[in-house]
């Protein structure tokens, strides 16, 4: 590099030392082009004594234009070492958690491709994929499960779930969360789906082990299923006040409704406000409806954004099997070159898509709007004997049947207790005596107890061998007490006197008082207790706010839809 004259006015950016005053055609002082990274300054470590007789930057003390030129070397030397030093440490750091992408996977779920096992995930005939290979199309190929999934078929891929023992095709909810763990050690912004309908089984308790401490904007989907006049004011309180217990690092909460793309705006400002350079990873429990938000996603994005709109061609396979998903998904969706994950749903074992047949798992997936079936109602037709115990002792004594999947024997309540079920349509509701229902549910499984759908299912299936005492308290007869969920399926509510039921007993004058049930379900799935959620025009007429302190509002999620 050619050296270049300096003028003496410019050499306090170089040398800390004034300079003493000297035409510049007596002095030649070198200046060289340094690298644009903070400099170092490199100090001598022996002192430097200054006469205080003379100005400063006199005598011997003085530096000369050889130390001027030694010390600049330094710090160029020192900066450029700096430098090498953490670009070596930041590829290191991706090469240990980024997962690897050499392998072309399939674009709908994400299973790396290969011509071996027709059965397997991820399979393409050798003609397609010679063609693709030899043009550089490899990461545009759909397998051929996903092609039949987008045709209706139910094909489960996760051994263990939906009553296959699995095979060497499957893979197993253990591999799919392993695919997951690079994610806690990553720079990302978490985007965690939950579905309202189940909210408890679809959670996702311990998710801090997959979002270590990434920010997480929490998306609850498929808002449009409540019951209709729901206030969806009094929803977003309920879903803050829930995910306050969490203890999460929430940044903000949004209802959302991919089919009709309610809120999905509201997310879409928010990832982008938020990301800041991140990659997004979009996680929840199996058949939460994570492509389905990512295609809502793309499709509100793509109005403004070219390479959203580009990434539509290629979206990610919906479908009601659990395990739609089996590996990390990147999509190309922001202008900035972050990318867009969709992941493999967390499989949970306490869900009832865990334990039902997958010819079974369309009835657990609601189509349409849930309408709570109040039980019991003056619409329904009853054995006059049931009829006639109700009449007189209320629901004690008997025992409910919500389809094949849950068991309710209720031991004491008042007269005027009520439960409302909201879940699936397909399951039906049943009522005989407790002493005649273990009998009733051998004879009716797969007939009128469904699922399981068929006799020869049925004969397979293991039973509701899980029993849960539940004791539940309350002090106001004029609002519900609390929810019952059911992981996987919808939850019913319980309220000690529901006026509108059409029940022509007078009401009981206890204010207070306990309410005893035995919940059976099949024996991984699990039973939630919670506050009752505000749904239907008469949720948010008994829905109370909680009055907040100033330390609450600081901390406490805002929620959007």
């Amino acid at each position: 590099m050619a050296p270049k004259l300096l003028a003496l006015s410019s050499l306090s950016s170089i040398c800390r030392f004034p300079i003493p005053n000297s035409s510049p055609s007596s002095l030649n002082i070198y200046k060289f082009h340094t690298p644009k990274p903070t400099l170092i300054f490199c100090k001598s470590t022996e002192p430097q004594t200054i006469s205080e007789s003379e100005p400063e930057g006199y005598g011997a003390a003085a530096p000369t234009r050889g130390d001027i030129y030694l010390q600049r070397q330094q710090v160029v030397a020192a900066s450029s070492s700096v430098l090498a030093t953490t670009k070596k440490k930041k590829k290191k750091k991706d090469n240990i958690f980024k997962f690897s992408n050499l392998a072309p996977c399939c674009y709908g779920c994400g299973a790396p491709l290969h011509t071996l096992e027709v059965d397997a995930p991820g399979y393409v005939d050798q003609e397609t994929y010679d063609l693709k290979k030899k043009h550089h199309q490899l990461r545009k190929i759909l397998c051929g499960r996903c092609r039949l999934l987008s045709h209706g078929h139910m094909i489960t891929a996760v051994g263990g779930n939906g009553g296959y023992s699995g095979g060497k095709q499957f893979v197993t909810a253990e591999e799919l969360r392993e695919k997951l763990s690079h994610v806690r050690h990553e720079k990302a912004l978490i985007v965690k789906l939950v579905d309202i309908v189940d909210f408890n089984g679809s959670f996702l308790a311990r998710v801090r082990d997959l979002a270590g401490a990434n920010p997480i904007i929490l998306v609850i989907t498929k808002v449009d299923l409540l019951p209709k006049d729901t206030d969806l004011n009094c929803v977003g309180d309920w879903v803050v006040e829930a995910t306050m217990k969490k203890k999460l690092n929430v940044l903000s909460v949004h209802l959302t409704s991919s089919k009709s793309l309610v809120g999905i705006s509201g997310v879409v400002s928010e990832i982008q406000k938020e990301k800041k350079g991140r990659d997004v990873y979009i996680l929840g429990s199996a058949n939460v409806g994570k492509s389905a938000f990512i295609n809502a996603l793309l499709n509100t994005m793509s109005y403004k954004d070219p390479v959203a709109a580009s990434a539509r061609k290629y979206k990610p396979i919906q479908s009601a099997v659990p395990g739609t998903t089996l590996g990390p998904i990147p999509i190309d969706a922001f202008l900035g070159g972050e990318k867009l994950y969709d992941t493999p749903g967390v499989h949970l074992h306490h869900r009832q898509a865990a334990v039902i047949h997958a010819e079974d798992l369309p009835t657990l997936a609601p189509q349409s709007r849930l309408r709570g079936q109040v039980f019991p109602s003056s619409g329904q037709n009853l054995d006059s004997q049931i009829a006639n115990r109700m009449r007189s002792s209320g629901l004690s004594g008997l025992s409910i049947f919500w389809g094949g999947l849950v068991r309710i024997d209720v031991l004491k309540v008042l007269p005027e207790t009520c439960l409302t079920f909201y879940g699936p349509k397909a399951l039906q509701i049943h009522v005989v005596p407790t002493e005649e229902a273990d009998e009733f549910y051998q004879k009716e499984l797969g007939v009128l107890l469904t699922p399981p759908t068929e006799k020869e299912k049925a004969d397979d299936w293991m039973g509701l061998e899980t029993k849960r005492q539940l004791q539940i308290k309350y002090e106001d007869i004029e609002r519900p007490t609390c929810d019952v969920a059911i992981s996987g399926l919808g939850w019913f509510s319980v309220a000690p006197v529901n006026k509108s039921a059409g029940i022509s007993n007078p009401v009981s004058e206890v204010t207070a008082g306990e309410l005893t049930f035995v919940v059976h379900v099949p024996k991984p799935v699990e039973i939630f207790v919670r506050s009752p959620m505000p749904v239907g025009k008469a949720g948010g007429q008994w829905y109370d706010y909680r009055e907040l302190t100033e330390e609450e509002l600081e901390v406490r999620p805002k929620w959007f839809f």
